[in-house]
């Protein structure tokens, strides 16, 4: 997940993040937008609001994304995850 710590919504994105691993098992890596990897994975994946959930697969194709203020359920993101 691309975000920006230290924002107006990075509380709720740290928390999905923390809930996510503790309901699901699976960690959400997140990315600080800030940062030079941060911007380097948003033009990859052409990410353009944040916060941006994507799932990838191994080999770093996009299954599917999310971006803006409405994340999405965590039952449909673990769907993706396979």
């Amino acid at each position: 997940m691309l975000y920006r710590p230290n924002s107006e919504g990075s509380r709720v994105v740290e928390e999905y993040a923390r809930d996510f691993q503790r309901l699901r098992g699976r960690q959400i890596d997140l990315v600080n937008l800030n940062t030079r990897e941060g911007s380097a994975v948003a033009s990859l994946y052409d990410m353009v609001r944040s916060p941006s959930l994507m799932v990838l697969r191994d080999d770093g194709q996009m299954v599917m994304e999310w971006q803006g203020d409405h994340l999405p359920l965590m039952n449909e993101v673990a769907g993706y995850l396979g």
